[in-house]
């Protein structure tokens, strides 16, 4: 079944060459009518799902698994998402989620963030938001200490619109839902403005090692089933350093497509399950690369289910207690989010010691080769003298 939609694409020049930046179509409307029709109308549960694209890959952790248990069953029911982007430790913290659904992570957060914090989810589809605030009494009344959950009809698209102001939330959260978007790119800009210093977007969704083909982004199935709309993996990483993200994958896992029509028309392209963290850093803060001025960061050992170490993303890994020597985007990042009270970070900018992870460089003492021949001017005579 296809739907009738136009595809566009949005390019910027970059360093002389054009480089894709996001796909959608040009009938906006027609493509957010079609989602919401699928989710609020043909789903009913996972169970009516023809590819493992909108199922969480791998079991969550620990204290997700226990999170899920406390959950009114309606919710997780009619939960659709393709991963766990909801971190523990963010206690008192403000929570934004986008495309809430039934409101599954928001209600995991509101269990992590406790009465301090808050949780606001926002969704474009009436039958998934009447779920999500038709439990909501109910949850609180049997955990009291859960942050108020406030769900709001709106489009992920205009995050102001939907009354977050700018600068209001420390973490974004979203599961599987922005590959849906027909113009993801207001999508991150708009989470970028929304989120504090220092905050982060922590989520889930469906990429692609390629830009796939107009016969797949027009596939009413596939869009629905988040794979037609899935952002090619280097558009979405560019995209986002272009906002101003600094961003760290956190891990990644294969989507199977079982189905042998919808396998046809996506022909080679392979598709991963990613979990991403972007992080907002002070402009003037953050490099473009990873550069290495001599800091170092120590995990405290303070999270839940992290007592014994921590990864950050699936490059940097803390051992508690043991310092490790970090580039200045990990120190800037350590020091200004909500991880800065479970890490010590030593040093700062003041020397630059040329890219992160290169290994030092020691200049050799006047005449030492360390076994190499010598430089041209090293040495007994010239390089242009003959002997």
């Amino acid at each position: 079944v296809t739907v009738s939609v136009l595809y566009w694409t949005m390019s910027t020049s970059v360093s002389g060459t054009t480089q894709a930046k996001t796909a959608g179509y040009s009938n906006k409307e027609e493509v957010l009518a079609s989602v919401r029709e699928y989710y609020g109308e043909v789903l009913g549960s996972t169970e009516d799902l023809r590819t493992s694209a909108c199922t969480a890959c791998g079991a969550p952790p620990p204290a997700v698994r226990a999170a899920l248990k406390m959950l009114p069953k309606e919710v997780v029911a009619k939960f659709y998402g393709c991963g766990n982007p909801v971190p523990p430790g963010i206690r008192g913290l403000s929570i934004l989620d986008l495309g809430s659904g039934s409101g599954r992570d928001c209600y995991v957060a509101s269990l992590f963030a406790g009465k301090e914090g808050k949780v606001i989810g926002i969704d474009m589809t009436d039958e998934q938001i009447a779920t999500a605030r038709g439990n909501t009494a109910a949850f609180h009344a049997e955990h009291p200490d859960t942050a108020p959950l406030d769900f709001r009809k709106g489009f992920i698209e205009d995050i102001a619109g939907a009354g977050v102001a700018d600068g209001s939330v420390d973490m974004i959260i979203s599961n599987c839902v922005i590959n849906l978007s027909p113009n993801k790119e207001l999508v991150l800009r708009g989470a970028y403005n929304a989120l504090r210093a220092g905050g982060e977007m922590y989520f889930s969704d469906v990429y692609v090692d390629r830009r796939v083909s107009d016969e797949a982004r027009r596939h009413k199935l596939l869009l629905g089933e988040c794979l037609s709309g899935a952002l090619y993996t280097r558009d979405f990483l560019h995209m986002c350093r272009q906002i101003g993200f600094e961003v760290r994958r956190v891990s990644d896992a294969p989507i199977a497509v079982h189905d042998a029509e919808l396998a046809d028309v996506l022909g080679n392209a392979r598709f991963t399950s990613t979990t991403y963290r972007c992080f907002k850093l002070d402009a003037a803060a953050r490099d473009e690369e990873a550069e290495d001025y001599g800091q170092t960061a120590t995990y405290l050992g303070t999270l839940p289910d992290a007592k014994h170490g921590y990864a950050l993303d699936e490059a940097t890994v803390f051992e508690t207690n043991r310092p490790l020597l970090v580039s200045g985007n990990t120190a800037e990042i350590l020091s200004t989010s909500w991880l800065a009270k479970h890490f010590r970070v030593t040093g700062d900018r003041s020397t630059h010691f040329g890219a992160f992870g290169e290994g030092a460089y020691v200049a050799p003492q006047k005449g030492t080769t360390f076994g190499k021949a010598p430089a041209c001017g090293e040495g007994e005579g010239g390089c242009c003298e003959s002997s």
